[in-house]
Order: C-alpha cells, then structure tokens, then sequence
C-alpha cells in the first residue's frame, strides 16, 4: 500500500491565496502597524497632478519613501514641499496594491529644524531675486502725507494699537485695517488677499483707497514668523501698485517681504513714523518759513527802497525838465492868434475864389453849352435812328432777295421784327435819355435863379450902382454924382441928389434931394 500512496511533498498542502487576499493582508499587517508616523528625511521629486494631489518622494542616505497628499490635504499644508528641503513628515503608511508598493499619505509637513528654513528661505530668495523683485529701481517713494492708510495686521495684537498711538501722536490720518491670521496656516493666503483686496478699492468709492499699506506683526520665531516668508506674500506685495511698507517682527527678525516691500520699518512703531511726518515739526517748519518769508521780503524791500532814493538823487529837478517844454508852450501860445487870424484870411480868400466861379453868368453860360449839346444829341438822335433802320431794312431786303423759301421768309420776318423792336427801344432810350438832360438843364436853371439875386429882390431888398459899380458903403454913395436904384419890379435912377421916375422930358421933380 505503501508504494501506491505517495507522501505529499513539503509545502504541497499549503493554503492558497489570490493576489487581492495578499496585497489586502499586507495592507492591513501595514497599516495595523503603522497607524500613524512621523518620518524624518530629505525631500526628491516632487510632482504635482492635475487633479490637485502631491505626490513627493522622502529619502535618506539608502532608502526612498513614496508619499501623496490628496487634494484636501495639499490645501491645509502649511509648508509645501520643496526638493532638497529636510522634513518632518506626519502621516498614516499604507500600500497602493495596483502596483506593489507601500507610501506614506503625508497630512502634515514641516521643515526639520531652523537649518532646513532657513535654507528653503534662502532658496526663494534667490528665485525671487532672479525675477528682479528685490530691485530698487522697481520700488515707489512713500506719499509724504497720506489721506488714507491701510493696515494689514491682527485686530486683537498689541501692533495696531501701537500704530494707531504713534499716528495720533504724530499726524492723525484715516485709518482702514484688514484683519489677518499673523502665524499659522492661514497667515499667508490672508495676508495675500488682504493686499490685493486693498488695491482693488477704487478710487472715490465707498470705502477709500489706501494711499499707504502697512503689513505689521510683532516678535517672533521663525517658524511663527514663516507666514510672511511665502511666495505668494511676496509676490502679492512686489504686484501691489499702493506703496507698501513692511513691519514684521523685531529690527533683527528678517523675513521674505521685507525684501520686495516700498520701504521696511525695523518696529510697526517705526512703520508708522516712516508713514507721516510729524504734525508739530510740520507746524513749527511752516512759521520758520513764514518768518524766514517775512525778513526776506522786508530785507528786499528795503534795499529797492535804498535803491530807489539813489536813482532819485541822480535824476534832475522836475523844473529842469519841463522847463524847455513850458518855453515852447508859451512860445507857441503867443503864435496861436496870428495863425488863426492868418488862416482866417487864407479860407476867407479861397472861398471868394470858388464864389466868383459861381456867378450867374457862368451858370448861364453853362446851362446854355449843356442845352445846345442836348438840342443837338436830340437833333441827331432821330435822323440815326432812321438811317440805322434803313440800312437794316436795305440788308435784310438784299438777305431776303437771295433767299427762298417758307422758312426762309419766316426768319426774314422775324429778324424784322426784331430789328423794329431794337429801333423802337433805342428811340425811348434816346428819348428817355434827352427828357433826363433836359430835367437836368432845368434844375440847374431853377438853382440859376436861387443863387441870382433877383430872388432877393423879390423878398424887398434893393441893389444901388453909382458910376457903373454896385455900391455898397453910404460914402461911396455921397460921392456918386447919380445912383441907380433895382428893386423887382424895375429900376430908378437919382439924379442931383433927388430921385426921380423916368417920365416924360421936362417933369419936374416930385421930391427934393434923398441926401
């Protein structure tokens, strides 16, 4: 019986698992072991997936650890991992069966010791600073006194209470503050958002713009103080168009802000000196500008004055000066009448000139010439105007003998026509023009007899002529051995010094002597 059942070979009656009872018994003797760990090492490759998950590598000298942080645990890290960076990472060990291996799913990290910080910081520094975010060449001037000024800072600390002291102290101003987390986790996303958030204010608006921004915290470790050392903080200042002033920590305590920030204050005391002159010193300044202005204008006004009565000695007396001018006055004063008197006699002489071309018998002799001319333009008027005809009518006879037809007739005729009504227009033109020249001629006639003296006859005035010439002046009359006497209706004449009517030979006289 022996030889016909065979022993089993060792082993053969072993149980037999599948690949999922393996890996789950692994995964559980794992896990059970290692509930939750805290592992020590240097940060590899770091990877981030689109999805939101970390996955980084954590070795030693030998030995690499896979690790992960999903997404809900990347966003609550407050350090995120950087190759090189030496850690302290917390977590649960696990294995990921799909592919054979175990990881640690990292729920916090932290730099392992100051070493480690202060290199991860140094590192930043250098990326920063290769962008050109440090340059001062990028950094504004502070306003000198701003209306507005925005604070960054915990609501509850000692810091803003002693800015806002040293503010009044020094020049009270608007003041807007942004409540942030200092330390923690949350210090950096707030404090980022707090400075954009007050660069986004516009304006004008509801709430007013900062015209200064102060990012403050007080003392610290590095660790308490690593919010302020982040990229994002930096970057949220170096992008901040309002001028920023940075006042984290105390004069020792350095962090990555203070690097990109406008200006950094050693004390948020001394942020808040660095943000506003002092109102005293500004006062005391103006009344020395003032008394400065005052001595000045004092000084120069003495000065012209001094000036002024220097140039004044030099000036001759004002009797010296018009002295000349009042000589060729009275000079002149005393020319004035015989100069008047002068031209006086000189239009007096040219107005008897332009009288004598207007006597009367020049204006006849004037009227007569423009009516002989009239007579004979009329005289020849008439006689054109026929000639004109006939020499027309001999030219459209001689047209029309030459020519035939219906329609050559009908433009013999109508040419006709015309001719007669141009000839019957020149002749009311002619004649419009001589009845014009004659209304002319008489005008001049009836201006003739206004400026004669026969008009002044007719109004009772008389013209007395004695030897041949108008006599004007009673001597001249004494001496006349016979006047002439027209008044409007006739003349009469004086003989032996008694008047007489022109009668019959022989009358004798009705009056005695008028003289």
């Amino acid at each position: 019986m022996s030889d016909l059942i065979d022993d089993p070979a060792p082993g053969e009656n072993a149980h037999e698992y599948t690949v999922s009872e393996i890996s789950g018994a692994v995964k559980r003797v794992i896990e059970g072991e290692f509930g939750r760990v805290r592992v020590r090492g240097e940060v590899g490759r770091v990877f981030a997936a689109r999805s939101g998950h970390l996955y980084f590598d954590i070795k030693d000298e030998r030995n690499v650890l896979a690790s992960v942080s999903w997404k809900g645990q990347v966003a609550r890290l407050t350090v995120k991992p950087e190759e090189g960076m030496e850690v302290v990472a917390t977590g649960r060990l696990t294995t990921f069966g799909s592919q054979s291996k175990y990881q640690l799913n990292v729920e916090d990290i932290r730099p392992a010791g100051v070493g480690a910080l202060m290199a991860m910081l140094e590192k930043r520094k250098k990326a920063l600073a290769a962008e050109g975010l440090f340059d001062e060449a990028r950094k504004r001037p502070l306003p000198y006194l701003p209306e507005v000024i925005g604070v960054v800072t915990s609501p509850s600390g000692a810091v803003i209470r002693d800015i806002l002291h040293r503010l009044r102290e020094r020049f009270p101003r608007k003041v807007l503050i942004w409540p942030v987390a200092v330390q923690g986790e949350r210090c950096a996303p707030e404090v980022a958002r707090a400075i954009e958030g007050f660069n986004r204010l516009s304006a004008g608006g509801a709430v007013p713009r900062p015209d200064l921004i102060i990012v403050a915290r007080g003392g610290g470790s590095i660790e308490d103080l690593w919010g302020f050392n982040e990229e994002a903080v930096a970057r949220a200042a170096a992008a901040s168009e309002i001028p920023l002033i940075s006042a984290v920590g105390h004069e020792t305590d350095t962090t990555l802000i203070d690097f990109v920030s406008d200006r950094r204050a050693p004390t948020p005391t001394a942020a808040a000196e660095l943000a506003v002159p002092v109102r005293l010193d500004l006062l005391a300044w103006a009344d020395g500008q003032e008394a400065r202005l005052r001595q000045a204008a004092t000084r120069a006004l003495g000065q012209r004055r001094q000036r002024l009565t220097d140039l004044g000695r030099a000036l001759p007396r004002p009797e010296a000066l018009v002295g000349q001018a009042r000589q060729r006055l009275d000079y002149l004063g005393d020319r004035l009448p015989r100069a008047l008197e002068t031209a006086r006699e000189r239009k007096r002489a040219r107005l008897a000139a332009a009288a004598a071309l207007l006597r009367p018998g020049v204006l006849r002799q004037a009227l007569d010439r423009r009516g002989r001319d009239v007579a004979g333009l009329a005289g020849r008027l008439s006689p054109a105007a026929g000639r004109l005809r006939r020499e027309k009518a001999r030219g459209l006879a001689g047209v029309g003998g030459r020519l035939r037809g219906a329609v050559l007739e009908r433009d013999v005729r109508r040419h006709g026509e015309a001719l007669a009504g141009s000839v019957a227009r020149l002749s009311a033109a002619g004649t419009g023009q001589v009845a014009a020249w004659r209304r002319r001629l008489d005008g001049l006639e009836r201006l003739r007899q206004g400026l004669g003296y026969r008009q002044t006859l007719e109004r009772g005035f008389a013209v007395v002529r004695g030897d041949d010439a108008v006599v004007t002046e009673k001597a001249a009359a004494e001496r006349a051995a016979a006047l002439e006497i027209e008044f409007a209706d006739g003349r009469l004449k004086v003989r032996g010094g008694a008047p007489r009517r022109q009668g019959k030979a022989g009358d004798p006289p009705e009056q005695g002597s008028l003289f």
